[in-house]
């Protein structure tokens, strides 16, 4: 029996050149077939939900063990990279970049170190990734805030909206 069910809801417009919705509860988002493939390309490609899938698992996993273990976070941000060779094999790398608050100490700044590398382990998506033959790996950053806001400086770089 399972222990927890999702639903979502999808609709198609159109042919391939067409593009589609996906919804749940907390997400939404358009999907389209990539032009490269006879599609339309306005929309997410499926390449990009299963690695948006483990940026999402990887980052609530580094967020909840930061918090857990009490360490003086401000804020952390992160790209992440999939690539994709010819015979379709994809390797993950993310790079997160947590900053931690003035008065951390040396030991916040290690232990904030392993969790970056940890929370890959910890990370079901991430994990079921690796099993399936994807290579996931984290090359991380931890600084100490010098007064910039970092993070809203990366939003700002990106445009995330906040």
């Amino acid at each position: 029996m399972a222990e927890r069910i999702i639903n979502l809801n999808t609709v198609w417009y159109k042919d391939a050149k067409g593009d589609g919705r996906i919804k749940s509860d907390n997400l939404q988002t358009q999907i389209a077939i990539p032009v490269p493939k006879g599609g339309s390309g306005k929309g997410a490609e499926p390449q990009q939900l299963l690695i948006s899938s483990a940026v999402a698992c990887y980052t609530m996993t580094l967020a909840y063990m930061l918090d857990k273990n009490k360490l003086p976070v401000t804020g952390f941000f992160m790209d992440t990279e999939g690539n994709i060779t010819q015979g379709d094999q994809l390797s993950i790398t993310h790079r997160p970049h947590v900053v931690l608050n003035p008065g951390a100490t040396h030991e916040d700044v290690s232990m904030t170190e392993d969790f970056i590398q940890k929370a890959e382990e910890n990370c079901h998506i991430g994990q079921l990734l690796i099993k399936a033959g994807v290579s996931v790996g984290t090359q991380g950053k931890v600084t100490i805030d010098s007064g910039e806001d970092l993070t809203s400086s990366y939003i700002a770089e990106h445009g995330l909206e906040w």
